[in-house]
């Protein structure tokens, strides 16, 4: 892996999820239709949110972090309900303001969601995930996929 930490990495994503989202909307706003950044961001998304359900929050927890990771996967229930909402909009072909809408509400979301973790959680994995741990979580970030069918803990039901 290029970059040194696994709190960098994670960022790098978010960056990255931010910048598809902002393609997208910006494309829209020029009156031009190209869902492929937003629909590459919300994939990107639920795979970020899958890689920290599975492989950091448990050592979170298990490091006494159980509080903000309980906040984190409340949080990620209602991304994970925007993101549908996105999805749906897509497939259906929803007119331009109620996609900009959603994107907005998604962005506002992961501006308070990502605040938190870089500030609150990111800081301590590279001193609380185990060598396996850290391991396991760095080949996912180089090459793992989501498997087929998953849902975030706190998915709408």
């Amino acid at each position: 892996m290029s970059i040194e930490s696994l709190a960098a990495a994670l960022e790098h994503e978010h960056r990255e999820i931010d910048q598809g989202i902002e393609d997208f909307v910006s494309a829209l706003a020029a009156g031009e239709s190209r869902p492929e950044p937003l629909m590459r961001a919300v994939h990107a998304l639920r795979r970020h949110i899958y890689l920290e359900e599975r492989f950091l929050f448990p050592q979170l927890r298990q490091a006494g972090l159980v509080a903000p990771v309980f906040v984190m996967l409340r949080e990620h229930g209602q991304i994970w309900k925007t993101m549908d909402a996105l999805e749906l909009a897509l497939d259906t072909g929803a007119a331009g303001p109620s996609m900009l809408k959603l994107c907005r509400e998604l962005t506002v979301q992961l501006q308070h969601h990502n605040l938190k973790e870089e500030r609150v959680l990111y800081p301590q994995i590279d001193q609380i995930l185990t060598a396996s741990a850290d391991a396991e979580l760095r080949a996912f970030l180089d090459s793992g996929r989501l498997p087929d069918g998953w849902v975030c803990e706190r998915a709408p039901r």
